[in-house]
């Protein structure tokens, strides 16, 4: 027996410990503070505001049970946001045309801002009470219609997850991050406000429309921050703005990564920084970068920075009537939070004295614009949304209604996602402006108002309305800005430059540094011949052949155009020694005319002498045909002038390739030089070999007959001149070669100048010198060869050698002028 007790006492022990373990517990209770009024409400609207700044730190004990945190640091515009939401339910319950049979009551609880106390306060709206019981309702009073809220972005994808679960819908006032569009992951979750989308293309255009091409972001540590910023630089890097640096706030204080983010902005050039973030994140910067006394920097800040934004939404920004006298009658012993906000602003509570000055601080806008007349009238329209919601709902016809079979549902008990399907399609207009709100896809139109922080007279602060931007317009019709109404950190109308290089003016290119943001570049200038006539080219443009660029390299000018003139000085001087050439070989001719009976000049073939005599005249004057513009005429005469022995060869020459005038633009990067192409290079290498073959038989010829017996030594003579001539055609090659333009033609010209002055020098002068100056040679006996020598050496005639020069000089004087390669 005792063993069968014993067991049965020990089966019983085991049975109620696993009873035990299986039983549900609650872990613990939430702290949660707030305005709640549900007595004798038909519904219930819920709301959430992060009326502190965050949650008090605990002390660490973990030997004690856990308790919920509470919250410090109290924020007095989010304190009017949440009396604005008490303002509106008092308002629509008064009201006879929106749920006349329907008084609402509210549960609004403070987020602190912080996601724990959010998700604290979602839960404890789901199940009703102070403790986490999902899937469950306990609470016997009036059915949770709606949140509203739950205040920033983070804290809403919070609570969004959670009342999604469940088909609950959340109209937030403050929530514009873009990732909350996601109807996947919220798909009950609207906003009365625009999505951070339209203000990062607000922010955006604002950038572009100032030309602003080097800015720095800085993001809070969160989803607003993180998807506006990112939104913000899609945008921009799309349209070819550079990021200078991109910094991310933390959410945990961190003085080391806030003296980091300080110093990185100073180091910075970029004069515009955008800024996705709250005040409450934001402000700790601000410090820090007024201890380092940064200035000439323009701020472009996020809604959520509303006291010191050059962007500030929303669409419509209203006074709401009774509402100023709604915050300056607050008993500051109602609730909890309003006798904190006494506390805080440090009045006594219990001095009747203080009561005037109580009311004027609570209930005076003027130290707030932006909180009084913009975020509270967001959180008006949310709560009018869910109250014309649940007017339809309450009004349905049976047979009309959106569900099964047209049926409706009850007023108190219906489920949330059938009042999702009115706050859905809700369409209404708002009271007192007008303004119509309807959600599209969760949203609704982004329509945004651009501030100006400007400083008045008086040395305050105050917020001038200097353009909109409109998101639903068309692209080009979005943002209106009146650039004169802004006043510029620097006091002036002319907004500052932020550009990491500047732009690249006409003549300059883009030289992009390695390792760089493409906004940071040098400025390259075009090289020689290539220009660029827009500003920031990326290439340069090369000019065509008779073009070259101008000096500031923007424009490609015709060349040049260059030839020796008659009218210049090089050219006068050409023409002088040619005529002096010409006039001296016709003196000679005269003078052997004159004597032409003499036995001097018979002995050496006058006709041969003035064939060659008349030879050098034409060889004088036409090289003044090498002088002018080129034409036709002149190249075909300057080549065939010369070469008379030629001219059958020449005539069949110009008939097949005929020279001509060409423009040689590769002589000269700035030039064009005007010159004649000799047409067939074959016929005038031929002509040339032809001419140094002549040349070369009568310098041999006059040199094997130097040592004739000859009064004269006519055939000294000759040699001479062909030495002379030689000496010249060979000097003329490298002197040739080594020069441009124009003074080509002058070196060929003083060739042919000097050749014919050395022939008509060795040959003629010292047949003048007997004729003028010693006569008594001239004799009939001086004429007569010498005897022949005993070793019966070969006699020349100098008759004969003059024969074979003159037709050298002729012919090689007519051709190796102008036919080295490249003329």
């Amino acid at each position: 027996m005792r063993g069968f007790l014993l067991g049965l006492f020990c089966f019983l022990c085991v049975h109620e410990s696993l009873r035990a373990e299986s039983t549900c517990k609650l872990k613990a209770k939430f702290n949660l503070s707030g305005y709640k009024n549900v007595e004798k409400k038909r519904v219930v609207i819920g709301g959430m505001f992060p009326v502190h700044m965050r949650v008090a730190s605990s002390d660490g004990n973990t030997s004690a049970l856990p308790a919920s945190s509470g919250c410090d640091g109290f924020n007095f515009r989010t304190f009017r946001w949440t009396q604005t939401m008490l303002f509106a339910i008092n308002e629509i319950n008064q009201r006879e045309d929106l749920l006349p049979n329907t008084d609402l009551g509210y549960v609004i609880y403070d987020s602190c801002f912080t996601i724990s106390k959010a998700v604290e306060g979602t839960l404890t709206y789901l199940t009703g009470q102070d403790e986490a019981v999902p899937n469950y309702r306990c609470g016997n009073g009036p059915p949770l219609a709606s949140l509203v809220g739950a205040g920033g972005s983070d804290l809403s994808i919070a609570t969004a997850r959670i009342l999604g679960l469940y088909h609950f819908p959340q109209v937030s006032y403050s929530s514009t991050c873009s990732a909350l569009n996601n109807k996947f992951q919220f798909p009950t979750f609207l906003r009365t406000i625009p999505n951070d989308l339209h203000q990062s293309r607000a922010m955006a255009q604002m950038v572009l429309h100032f030309g602003w091409t080097w800015v720095g972001t800085i993001a809070a540590e969160d989803d607003y921050g993180k998807y506006g910023i990112k939104d913000f630089k899609e945008q921009v890097e799309e349209a070819g703005v550079c990021i200078s640096f991109s910094e991310t706030l933390p959410k945990v204080s961190s003085p080391e990564a806030i003296r980091s983010i300080a110093q990185t902005i100073v180091e910075s050039t970029a004069k515009i920084i955008v800024v996705f973030s709250s005040d409450v994140d934001f402000s700790p910067l601000i410090g820090e970068l007024l201890r380092h006394n940064v200035t000439n920097r323009t701020w472009i800040a996020s809604e959520a920075w509303v006291t010191s934004a050059l962007i500030n939404q929303p669409g419509v920004r209203a006074d709401i009537p009774g509402l100023q006298r709604h915050l300056l009658d607050l008993d500051p012993y109602a609730d909890a939070l309003t006798e904190e906000f006494w506390e805080t602003v440090g009045l006594s509570l219990f001095d009747p004295a203080n009561s005037t000055t109580r009311h004027t601080s609570v209930g005076n806008c003027e130290a707030d614009p932006l909180g009084c007349k913009c975020v509270h009238f967001i959180v008006y329209k949310a709560v009018y949304a869910v109250a014309h919601a649940l007017h339809n709902l309450e009004h349905c016809v049976e047979g009309n209604g959106p569900f099964v079979g047209g049926s409706c549902t009850n007023m108190t008990n219906f489920e949330p996602w059938q009042l999702m399907y009115y706050v859905k399609n809700v369409r209404y207009k708002m009271p007192n402006t007008g303004e119509e709100i309807y959600f599209e896809d969760g949203d609704i139109e982004g329509f945004y108002d651009i501030i100006n922080w400007q400083v008045n007279g008086n040395g305050e602060i105050s917020y001038v309305t200097v353009g909109h931007y409109n998101g639903s317009a068309a692209p080009e019709e979005r943002m209106h800005i009146r650039n004169e109404s802004i006043v510029w950190n620097n006091e002036e109308l002319e907004p500052p430059r932020s550009v990491c290089s500047e732009n690249c003016q006409p003549g300059k290119r883009k030289g992009i540094r390695q390792g760089e943001p493409v906004c940071c570049f040098d400025c390259i200038p075009c090289a020689d011949g290539e220009i660029s006539n827009t500003t920031n080219a990326r290439e340069c443009i090369l000019c065509t052949g008779d073009d070259w660029s101008n000096q500031a390299h923007d424009a490609c000018v015709p060349k040049i155009i260059e030839f020796l003139a008659f009218g210049e000085p090089l050219g006068i001087t050409l023409i002088i020694i040619s005529a002096f050439g010409a006039f001296i070989t016709i003196g000679v001719g005269v003078v052997l005319f004159m004597y032409i009976r003499t036995p001097l000049v018979k002995a050496n073939d006058p006709l041969l002498s003035f064939l060659l005599l008349l030879s050098l005249v034409v060889t004088f004057l036409c090289s003044i045909v090498f002088l002018g513009e080129p034409q036709n005429w002149s190249c075909m005469t300057s080549q065939v002038a010369l070469a008379l022995g030629f001219a059958v060869a020449c005539t069949v020459w110009l008939i097949i390739l005929p020279p001509h005038p060409v423009k040689n633009t590769a002589a000269q990067n700035i030039k064009i030089i005007l010159e004649c192409d000799e047409g067939s290079v074959v016929f005038i290498c031929c002509i040339f070999a032809y001419d140094i073959l002549l040349a070369l038989l009568a310098f041999a010829f006059a040199f094997i007959a130097r040592k004739l017996e000859d009064h004269f030594s006519e055939a000294k003579c000759f040699t001479f001149g062909m030495l002379v001539f030689f000496i010249v055609w060979i000097s003329f090659v490298p002197a040739y070669l080594s020069t441009r333009g124009k003074f080509m033609v002058a070196v060929q010209i003083f060739a042919i100048l000097a050749s014919s002055f050395g022939l008509l020098t060795c040959i003629f002068l010292p047949k003048c010198y007997i004729l003028l100056v010693k006569p008594e040679r001239n004799k009939e006996e001086m004429m007569k060869p010498r005897p022949k020598p005993k070793d019966g050496s070969s006699t020349g005639t100098s008759a004969s050698l003059a024969t074979a020069a003159t037709d050298v000089n002729t012919s090689f004087a007519s051709t190796a002028i102008d036919e080295l390669p490249g003329n």
